[in-house]
């Protein structure tokens, strides 16, 4: 493997791997490539270490809690999670819990967990209900957080029936998804979306549904597995099969800073049916075609050849097209290249990553794992296009992993399995590793790592002078 250092520029930052730029492979697309994805934005935002205590330490981790988890607009579902009413989804993160669920006017709504008696949690797992009855003596609320009964009413004269629903927190959608957030006085979902709704508007994820959902607890901080999720620059370590049909160290880093004090988003492409400059001279195109074929569309191998003169991605971009057409029935005609193929991936503060694009349709979520620092919730979703005027299927249940399996416990992510899998080789031992490290923070690339970067800076505006 060849070094891919290039002469440094005068401003940090600037520096960037030889071979072609995103935005070259966007310009010989054989589609039209959505706008948002011909944008660049990219700014220095420094080079200074990040604390290493904000991994590890018992008194960050509640700190998160009390000015990020209680405050932030947060994922919980998908609305296909509970199209009927009564249907409910379990949230939780750190120790906090909400019953998301849909009422019998087809509202949704969120209330915090517990039994107001003695504090039982009411709903132990997702499922469908038509009222909410504690399992230890019987209290009851209606869907819409009124209560209903009261077992041995003549007990509690000192209950004043309008005082006693259930506390909710707020609740809205956006992008099929929906979102709440346990601070009743936060900004409108919309205010805090901001602008990475008009870069994934035309991708229309409100029109996907949930195929596959796999839940992994990881024994690392819930920013270390966000965080190595979020650049690809551990391809070439972590991940060397992929060198063979993916541009890793070329991929594009996007920043979006807002002014107005809310958080903002990243984005980063990755172009895929394409060699690594790590390799050196790009390999031929047949090459890359039966790398990528190999991986995800083994049943490709050997069947289709790249014409002389041209290169691999538009002639894999549309064996994937006929792949998912047979797989989906969605209409992916005029799906750009580009959409079939990249890993375009944005992130929404604090801990969702979508994917833009059709052919790798994810979304990635990062949570604590109760009150531990060294332990997380990391989910695995699909979302994937269905037919024009198709109904949307209910969502496929989470698919919760024991501690002693892996990846490939779950088939459902097909090849997928594997890369997910060599992730999990890292983890732990970053986390294990910065308990033992001397050095008091970890360095960044700056442009490679800015994503993570931003992440953190958008975490400290939250936290306030707390977080130094």
């Amino acid at each position: 493997m060849s070094d891919t250092g290039v002469q440094r520029p005068s401003d940090p930052g600037e520096a960037r791997s030889p071979g072609p730029t995103v935005q070259e492979l966007l310009a010989t697309d054989t589609r039209e490539v959505p706008k948002p994805l011909l944008e660049e934005s990219y700014e220095f935002l420094g080079s200074a270490d990040i604390d290493k205590e904000r991994y590890i330490s018992g008194e960050f981790h509640r700190l998160e809690v009390e000015k990020l988890w209680k405050r932030v607009w947060q994922m919980a579902c998908r609305e296909e999670d509970i199209p009927e009413p009564g249907d409910y989804v379990v949230y939780d993160v750190a120790d906090m819990s909400l019953i998301v669920v849909r009422t019998a006017s087809g509202q949704i709504k969120a209330y915090h967990n517990a039994c107001l008696h003695r504090g039982r949690r009411l709903c132990d797992d997702s499922g469908s209900v038509n009222q909410l009855r504690c399992a230890f003596h019987g209290f009851t609320w209606s869907l819409d957080g009124a209560l209903t009964d009261v077992p041995c009413r003549w007990d509690f004269p000192h209950i004043d029936d309008q005082k006693f629903g259930l506390p909710e927190a707020l609740t809205a959608t956006w992008a099929g998804f929906v979102f709440v957030n346990p601070d009743r006085d936060a900004v409108p979902l919309a205010d805090f979306i901001g602008e990475v709704d008009r870069h994934l508007e035309p991708f229309g994820l409100q029109d996907r549904f949930k195929a596959v959902h796999v839940v992994k607890v990881l024994d690392c901080n819930w920013k270390v597995a966000l965080e190595a999720f979020i650049e690809s620059y551990h391809v070439i370590a972590t991940h060397p099969q992929l060198l063979e049909y993916l541009g890793d160290c070329n991929t594009q880093y996007d920043i979006y800073r807002r002014n107005d004090g809310l958080p903002g988003f990243n984005r980063m492409i990755t172009a895929q049916a394409i060699s690594s400059p790590h390799l050196g001279e790009p390999l031929e195109p047949q090459d890359v075609l039966e790398a990528m074929f190999r991986d995800f569309y083994p049943e490709g191998v050997g069947s289709i050849e790249v014409p002389d003169g041209q290169e691999a991605r538009p002639v894999v971009a549309e064996a994937m097209r006929a792949q998912l057409v047979a797989a989906t029935g969605a209409d992916v005609s005029q799906v750009s290249d580009s959409e079939i193929l990249d890993a375009i991936e944005y992130f929404v503060f604090p801990n969702m990553a979508p994917w833009a694009g059709v052919g790798a349709p994810l979304t990635y979520r990062f949570r604590p794992y109760g009150n531990d620092p060294d332990h997380c919730v990391f989910d695995v979703m699909m979302l994937i296009p269905l037919p024009a005027g198709a109904p949307k299927p209910k969502a496929a249940p989470p698919h919760v992993l024991g501690p002693d399996e892996d990846f490939h416990a779950a088939p459902e992510l097909g090849g997928l399995c594997a890369v997910l899998n060599q992730d999990l080789t890292n983890l732990g031992w970053v986390q294990r590793g910065l308990k033992s490290m001397t050095k008091p923070g970890v360095t960044l690339a700056n442009y490679q790592e800015s994503r993570i970067r931003q992440f953190h800076q958008d975490l400290d505006a939250y936290l306030g002078s707390d977080a130094t």
